[in-house]
């Protein structure tokens, strides 16, 4: 990596798209947007750059018999480790007998570690409905259970669910958060029993807890599908529900469940519910 690289602001009064469209042509290096502001990035100097930009503008002028004017800047820049910069930015965090932590960090033998890196995919532990799931997988899902996270994502809750002995299944609807998921399984060398790409209505069995952390009104729209696949006197852990939606969740699953517990986060709540018997 070079010691500095090259910042060029481009800034034209009129006819935006024809100085980006110049641009592109320019210079194989990245170009950002912001503001009306063309910025082109690069290790190598931008003098030239800049040099055809004004032209253009001047041959643009001409063109359309009107004054164009086009402010550029050239800036030299010191050049940073954004990487390091972005890995010592992420943090572990403990919750309760868990230790979640990117690759870049040592774990903890004295916890159960959970190596998550971050990706496209939903979950860290570090928002507070991720959190306070953990807590309640802690507190509910034991040794040969079978369990089944609904939107995975990261594949975090179902990952701390196999550490605690479960057999776990999951699915998530986009397929990178499952891709991600099993790789993250992998990573932390546990297994997945099942997983797909879809909802919760296409699993072939039934579950002695499931795991939705997702959103209040998806929860609503899903509840059928979530208790119809949980055994009877099993637990579901209902997440992503902020505090003025709770009512709203606990009436639509409250006409076959009940509530056993609720863990709540600044303004986010986790539900803890179960289904009672036929």
């Amino acid at each position: 990596m070079e010691k500095y690289y090259y910042e060029l602001l481009i800034q034209p009064s009129l006819y935006y798209e024809l100085f980006l469209d110049l641009a592109s042509s320019l210079t194989h290096d990245a170009i950002e947007e912001s503001d009306e502001t063309i910025i082109i990035r690069s290790e190598e100097t931008l003098d030239d750059v800049e040099a055809g930009i004004q032209a253009f503008a001047k041959e643009l002028s001409i063109a359309f018999d009107t004054q164009i004017e086009c402010k550029t800047t050239l800036l030299k820049k010191e050049n940073k480790d954004w990487i390091k910069i972005y890995q010592d930015s992420v943090q572990p965090i403990e919750v309760g007998n868990f230790y979640i932590h990117p690759s870049w960090h040592e774990g903890r033998e004295d916890k159960v570690d959970i190596i998550i890196d971050p990706t496209l995919a939903f979950g860290s532990g570090h928002h507070e409905t991720t959190n306070r799931c953990l807590k309640a997988i802690e507190n509910y899902v034991s040794k040969e259970m079978t369990v089944c996270d609904v939107g995975s994502g990261s594949g975090i809750l179902g990952i701390a669910a196999a550490k605690l002995g479960a057999s776990v299944d999951i699915c998530d609807t986009d397929k990178i958060a499952v891709e991600d998921a099993i790789k993250n399984f992998e990573q932390n060398q546990v297994s997945v029993n099942n997983y797909w790409e879809g909802s919760a209505g296409m699993a072939s069995t039934t579950y002695d807890v499931v795991i939705a952390n997702i959103v209040a009104d998806v929860l609503v729209m899903i509840a059928k599908e979530l208790i119809k696949i949980t055994k009877n006197n099993g637990i579901i852990i209902l997440s992503g529900i902020m505090e003025q939606h709770k009512q709203k969740v606990i009436n639509k699953f409250t006409k076959q469940c009940e509530v056993v517990e609720e863990l709540q986060e600044n303004e986010w709540l986790t539900l803890v519910v179960k289904k009672l018997e036929n």
